[in-house]
């Protein structure tokens, strides 16, 4: 009877035991549920995924693709240089809250591992130079030049990579961001024949650019420019004098009419090469940065526009002078001339002072 009695009791409990337990399971479920909807309301008050960009230039891109779908943040401020950026405490709070990282690679954002990984995020991450063909360092083994947004061709790509990855992120907006994109890659063709054909009225014997740092391979190899800097596709570097004394070979033997400064990049070096060799600086370039929204590079195709017609004017400055000289008499044949016409008119005044003599 005892076992039974205890089997009997062990039955009557275990009911409830059930219930209870149950009930627990279902507080612990309806809690889940409740927080889980006040996470899904805290995520829809805060708005669309964030996407950031590392540098300025892929940051205009992004934002000419996603119009208003999306926001677009930004790592490196606008006229700072890439190559030598700190990382902030909000650089990695802004790389945490990203659903999607656009960078270069190429060896651009040297800093930029670390800072995702200190950072802590979930991001997505995209390189979009992805089916470029980047240029090989001569100086340093598996390095690259980054620049390869000078080139407008190459520009495509990036902007192509990039409608991929907005895409992929929000495939609600997927129309609107491909008509994004169909708008702009035509603005961008457009640009790449107006840089071909401007570039054509430099003499070929004045095509050769020299700049602060080798960020221009990708434009010179594309429009026809050779390229010569001090520094090299870095800025993370320090001058040598058998740079200085390269360019002054190259300037003095390919009788350069000027060189350039670059908006990122402290100006002093090269104002006084050009001093040097009584030249003139042609002008301010953008490479590493667009230039703020009062600059006439205040976006990617503003850029390389305003840095197309920069060198272009610089380049064929000399020979414009030339022409017009050539149009008016050299300095000693008016001399000559004039001296001519007084001796004529002072004869012909005697002359005719004799004849009423006479």
């Amino acid at each position: 009877m005892r076992p039974h009695g205890v089997g009997a009791r062990s039955r009557d409990k275990f009911p409830t035991d059930t219930i209870i337990t149950n009930c627990t399971r279902m507080k612990k479920i309806a809690l889940f549920l409740f927080f889980g909807a006040q996470l899904l309301s805290i995520r829809a008050q805060e708005g669309p995924p964030v996407v950031v960009a590392t540098a300025s230039m892929f940051f205009d891109m992004a934002k000419n693709i996603a119009g208003e779908h999306l926001p677009i943040q930004l790592i490196v401020p606008i006229g700072s240089d890439p190559h030598l950026h700190i990382p902030t405490p909000q650089d990695a709070k802004l790389v945490a809250d990203a659903d999607l990282i656009l960078k270069n690679g190429l060896t651009f954002e040297g800093w930029l591992e670390e800072l995702i990984k200190n950072s802590g995020t979930n991001a997505a991450v995209k390189t979009i130079t992805e089916g470029i063909e980047a240029i090989a360092s001569d100086e340093y083994a598996n390095s690259t030049d980054p620049h390869a947004w000078m080139n407008a061709r190459h520009g495509l790509v990036y902007i192509k990579n990039i409608k991929e990855a907005l895409t992929q992120l929000v495939p609600e907006h997927a129309e609107d961001f491909e008509a994004n994109y169909q708008r702009y890659k035509k603005e961008l063709e457009e640009l790449d024949r107006y840089i071909e054909s401007e570039i054509q009225k430099i003499p070929e014997s004045r095509r050769i650019l020299i700049t602060s740092h080798d960020a221009f391979q990708y434009y010179g190899r594309r429009y026809g420019i050779q390229l010569e800097s001090t520094l090299g596709t870095s800025t993370d570097a320090e001058v040598q004098t058998s740079d200085i004394v390269r360019l002054n070979r190259i300037i003095r033997k390919n009788k350069v009419p000027a060189i350039f400064v670059e908006s990122t990049i402290n100006p002093k070096l090269m104002n006084q090469l050009a001093k040097d060799n009584r030249i003139k600086t042609g002008g301010q370039l953008y490479a590493d940065s667009i230039g703020d929204e009062d600059s006439p590079a205040s976006t990617y195709l503003a850029m390389l526009k305003y840095n197309t017609d920069t060198i272009v004017k610089a380049l064929t400055a000399e020979v414009e002078e030339k022409t017009d000289q050539e149009t008016a008499p050299p300095s000693s044949n008016r001399i000559l001339l004039f001296g001519i016409l007084g001796i004529a008119v002072l004869g012909g005044f005697a002359f005719i002072m004799r004849r009423l003599n006479q």
